[in-house]
């Protein structure tokens, strides 16, 4: 594994020993949300890791965006309790593994930007199962192609026409993949019964160029699908007001669900 990078470590301290002793009764799903609850109202900060000129494994747990939210649930709920706490290093590598291709990182574009292929990447290594496609009979056809479009957006492409020129590769290779999901006219406010506390919930968009625009682990409450959530508008880690029904509905550009399922 290439150098570790962790910042603001107080948090990170706080979360792994937030975890109860009795963690390893509870399923997979519960653990997980367990794991996003205690990180409720940490601040939202987009493109968080963007800030390093070399591409390695950055551990922030202060400040969030609504991948690396999911990212450090989900590695928290596989990595294993050592003198009843998480064993750090463990976390780290899983994270790794959900981060990067096949876990290994090479450069900027071996971090896996899109979401279909993050899932593809996480399902290929047994860390997470697509519970949707087990369930919905409706398919759609994953487009990417946002990034090398506005290159200018990503300080890593703006002045790398070899990254730019890797980028545009992966994003051939996901054009045309096709998912399992559920749109969003055929989601009710309470879900579904094979929905878990703990999924992770994708939302797919029509935004040009890309596949998934949103991600977060759903929660019920009070018998309504909702989303724990690292906001943009609420700029930290929150549950939403609305349902995810609701939230589809208020979004013209979101399509639709996809539903993931940590394996442990």
């Amino acid at each position: 594994m290439k150098r570790l990078s962790i910042l603001c470590c107080g948090f990170i301290a706080t979360l792994f020993s937030a975890a109860p002793a009795m963690g390893q009764q509870l399923n997979a799903t519960n653990e997980t949300l367990m794991n996003a609850v205690s990180m409720l109202d940490v601040p939202y900060v987009a493109n968080v890791l963007e800030k390093n000129d070399v591409e390695e494994l950055v551990l922030n747990t202060d400040e969030l965006d609504c991948t690396t939210f999911v990212e450090y649930a989900v590695a928290m709920t596989l990595a294993p309790e050592k003198n009843n706490q998480k064993d750090e290093p463990v976390f780290a590598e899983y994270v790794q593994k959900l981060r990067y291709r096949d876990g290994k990182i090479d450069g900027y574009p071996s971090r896996l930007h899109y979401m279909t292929e993050w899932a593809q990447n996480a399902i290929k290594q047994g860390l997470l199962k697509d519970i949707t496609a087990e369930n919905s009979e409706y398919t759609m056809t994953a487009q990417a192609g946002f990034m090398t479009a506005h290159p200018n957006l990503y300080r890593h492409l703006a002045n790398s026409s070899a990254n730019v020129q890797k980028m545009r590769e992966i994003e051939q290779r996901i054009n045309g993949t096709k998912v399992s999901y559920v749109p969003k006219d055929k989601l009710p406010d309470y879900g579904y019964n094979w929905i878990n506390d703990g999924d992770i919930i994708m939302f797919t968009t029509n935004e040009p160029g890309l596949d998934v625009a949103h991600m977060g682990i759903a929660m019920n409450v009070a018998g309504k699908l909702t989303l724990i959530h690292a906001s943009s508008v609420e700029k930290k880690v929150t549950v939403s007001k609305f349902t995810i029904s609701k939230m589809l509905a208020d979004n013209s550009k979101w399509t639709g669900i996809r539903v993931l399922r940590v394996m442990k």
